[in-house]
């Protein structure tokens, strides 16, 4: 697909983005210049994605913001915005509905410029989001397709999603990369009791799918010659007395033994617990406690205040202690925080706008669909809504937010050969045994083994009411990306219904996997 713009054309592009983040800001300044307010946006807009990325990139030429009041640059922006939505509409309908989508990632923060929103702000961007609206562009909140997507006809695919809501999942989105071009549907609700499909491009907490992301940082350092795979942890992180035996390659492919901070369940049954955590007997803590923030260090600490579960390299053991390691490892090595080195090696070069590293933050960008728990109170079984929740508890090992489009850039990226050399990427990809059937690991990936003798690289990942599906054949070629909502509870009562909903994709996407070789090739 290709789009053709005169130079009229990106000039009206740019003022009705970079518009839209000014006149929310405007709205909540007092006697502020509207036309110098546009920068809180303006990384999400620089860093757009798909045919007109470099447009709304370059925001420096053709933007002419010169009215003196908030309600003449309305006048100016909001019908600016529409005229924006309808040229593409003509000619890519898909970029229309993405176009939306990155103004209204660039105006949230926008809003909250002076601490919190404003009246002001909150009907400047309500009439933002009606004037994006008004040229018909697929909403995020009626979880509509983009018109280009729509006109795949993929009935089993809507009939999965259909399926799977109906075995317990509140909502679900699916994004489908392959020969026939891209599918994006959703079915079920944003909300309890609400009639609002999913966002089909909304944000949700990914939870282990963080680890694929943190692995690529630390191998993207060890081709910038900071790190050595084979090196022990120890020697980057002296502070914590870490086994020597312990390397890096250990720590990423889960051969380490060092305890899980979430707790263990041994193969006889015994329990050892962790931190409190909203899965077991401590659901309720973690409940009253979910705005509770812990460091990385005080988990560390933790974990390592038990017995190691292993001699290192002796066995295979999947444990979240291994990527706060691997996180603490990145910011010692670079003297840069986590999501710095996220930025700077991931999120900005793909233009990731979606994605969030949020370290104790509770809050996720609109558009999401809300994540619920259930638990009993004084005899009564009640659900709330844990949308809101401070992803401290598992820190690096599974709290990033992001979108099925962005999760889709970046695993097909990753193995396409964009973000690693390609004998790191093999390394990636050569798949250790787990001791699970047809499931090995690689370094921050399962390497799955389809039915039909294919190979298929993955992570998944649930972080309580939310839950994210990321597959790919070896070569980046052909991929899916999900995301769920539900309600979770101690007993994680939707386990079984969420691997179901994994293979129902599975089967109708891949059918029954390719016989495409385990590790990528450049």
């Amino acid at each position: 697909m290709s789009i053709t713009l005169s130079d009229q054309d990106k000039s009206t592009l740019r003022t009705a983005a970079y518009g839209a983040v000014s006149l929310v800001a405007a709205a909540g300044a007092a006697g502020g210049m509207p036309q110098k307010i546009a920068t809180d946006g303006s990384i999400a807009l620089a860093s757009a994605t798909g045919l007109i990325g470099h447009v709304l990139g370059d925001r420096s030429k053709s933007i002419k913001l010169d009215s003196k009041s908030v309600a003449a640059l309305a006048d100016q922006v909001l019908p600016t915005l529409t005229a924006a939505v309808t040229l593409l509409e003509k000619q890519a309908p898909a970029e229309a509905d993405n176009f939306r989508s990155i103004v209204l990632l660039a105006i949230e923060p926008a809003q909250i410029r002076h601490g919190h929103p404003s009246p002001a702000m909150a009907e400047m961007a309500r009439k933002i989001t009606a004037a994006l609206d008004a040229a018909g562009v697929a909403t995020a909140d009626s979880g509509a397709v983009p018109a280009a997507a729509a006109r795949q006809d993929r009935p089993e695919l809507q009939k999965a999603l259909e399926e799977i809501v109906d075995d317990g999942f509140v909502g679900v989105s699916l994004r489908v990369h392959d020969a026939r071009g891209e599918w994006v549907g959703s079915a079920g609700a944003a909300e309890l009791g609400g009639a609002a499909k999913p966002p089909t491009n909304g944000h949700v907490r990914i939870g282990s799918n963080t680890k694929t992301f943190t692995s690529t940082l630390v191998l993207q350092l060890v081709a910038e010659g900071k790190v050595e795979l084979d090196t022990p942890a120890a020697d980057y992180l002296p502070e914590f007395g870490l086994d020597e035996r312990i390397t890096v390659r250990m720590l990423l492919q889960h051969t380490s033994g060092v305890f899980n901070f979430s707790g263990e369940v041994y193969d006889d049954g015994t329990v050892v617990l962790g931190i409190p955590m909203p899965y077991g007997p401590a659901g309720a803590e973690w409940l009253d406690n979910r705005l509770k923030t812990y460091r990385p260090q005080e988990l560390v600490e933790l974990a390592l205040s038990k017995p190691a579960r292993f001699e290192p390299g002796t066995g295979w053991s999947y444990s979240n202690t291994n990527y706060v390691l691997a996180r603490l490892l990145i910011e010692k090595v670079t003297g840069r925080t986590y999501a710095e080195e996220m930025r700077r090696l991931i999120l900005g070069p793909l233009g990731l706008s979606g994605t969030v590293v949020p370290d104790a933050s509770p809050e996720i960008p609109e558009p999401h669909a809300h994540a619920y728990y259930r638990h009993e109170d004084g005899g009564e079984q009640k659900t709330i809504d844990i949308t809101r929740q401070n992803p401290s508890w598992i820190s690096s090992g599974g709290d990033m937010i992001s979108t099925t489009q962005d999760l889709h850039t970046f695993l097909s990226a990753l193995l396409g050969g964009k973000l690693l050399p390609a004998s790191l990427l093999a390394e990636m990809c050569t798949p250790h045994p787990t001791g699970i059937p047809n499931m090995d690991y690689g370094l921050g990936v399962f390497v799955l083994t389809t039915d039909g003798g294919g190979t298929l690289i993955s992570h998944n990942g649930a972080a309580v009411g939310h839950a994210a599906l990321m597959y790919s054949t070896p070569d980046g070629s052909k991929t899916l990306t999900a995301a769920l909502n539900c309600v979770d509870d101690a007993d994680l009562s939707i386990a079984a219904a969420f691997q179901r909903a994994q293979q129902r994709l599975l089967d109708e996407v891949f059918c029954g996997g390719q016989a495409d070789p385990a590790q990528p090739t450049d």
